[in-house]
């Protein structure tokens, strides 16, 4: 081969080189721009190395099974923290839109999860991981013999149930309106934990709440199944947000979260799969 052939298969070999490098620098900048992109799947690259503070708005329902992922997350990806603020799903949606500083969004319901979206907070699709089934919340061992939801209209029973505004008191009244049910009860709670709350104490005999609720309480309260809440039944939405400052670490928790792994926890508290 001659000097002015090598020279040239040379140059052809940089030139190609070049064109690889920048094939594969454009894909990188297109995954990262598509992490949270309409899927709504994170990046699997968020499984990489990440760091810092995460802070989580999620529903009242989600408090056992988020904290134990959430100590999974930070022990699998040691230097961050991830800080949850739990409550009703219709609050957390407020103080997101007012412009509460959050990463991570996951809802008890659609409907709240669009106050968000609607507002323009969510970056992407946000998309369902789990679904609720609701349950009654009877005293333990059951002593006013609550056996269907006709039964909480009985005179004189103390019922709780949830703010309509929350999404466990708007599925609970779904299933009500199914059965042609008329309920008053004592009182409406801000979010699921508070209304089973109110039977743990013993300050109410019975309450609407959450399957998962029922079994996070163990034998504080008995839980009494019933065929109207087929038809309430929620679904869990999640979402990172436009204003995370660590987009990174969030993509990463809501990957674990969707994760097999987490799907685990969260069934064997007793969430449905999407």
């Amino acid at each position: 081969m001659t000097r002015s052939a090598r020279r040239t298969r040379r140059m052809l070999q940089v030139t190609g080189a070049g064109a690889a490098a920048l094939l594969a620098l454009s894909a990188c900048s297109s995954s990262g721009s598509d992490s949270a992109g309409s899927s709504g799947k994170p990046d699997a690259s968020a499984a990489g190395k990440v760091s810092g503070d995460v802070t989580v708005f999620a529903a009242a329902s989600l408090k056992e099974s988020f904290t134990t992922l959430g100590r999974q997350f930070e022990k699998e990806h040691p230097g961050t923290k991830v800080t949850f603020s739990f409550g009703g799903s219709d609050s957390l949606a407020a103080g997101i839109t007012s412009g509460a500083p959050a990463d991570v969004f996951a809802s008890a319901s659609p409907r709240t999860m669009k106050v968000v979206t609607d507002h323009g907070d969510a970056a992407g699709t946000p998309v369902t991981f789990v679904r609720n089934q609701l349950e009654i919340a009877t005293l333990p061992g059951n002593p006013d013999k609550v056996a269907s939801l006709k039964d909480l209209t009985k005179s004189g029973l103390k019922v709780v149930l949830c703010a309509k505004t929350v999404p466990c008191g708007a599925a609970a009244q779904k299933a009500l309106d199914a059965s042609g049910l008329g309920l008053t009860p004592v009182s409406y709670e801000q979010d699921v934990k508070s209304a089973l709350n109110k039977v743990v104490l013993k300050e109410a005999d019975a309450a609407v709440v959450y399957e998962t609720d029922v079994k996070a309480a163990g034998g504080k309260v008995d839980g009494v199944e019933f065929p109207e809440s087929a038809k309430a039944v929620n679904d869990y939405p999640i979402t990172l947000l436009k204003g995370s400052k660590n987009t990174g670490a969030a993509q990463a928790f809501i990957e674990l979260v969707r994760s097999a792994e987490g799907r685990q926890v969260l069934t064997r508290a007793g969430f449905l799969e999407p």
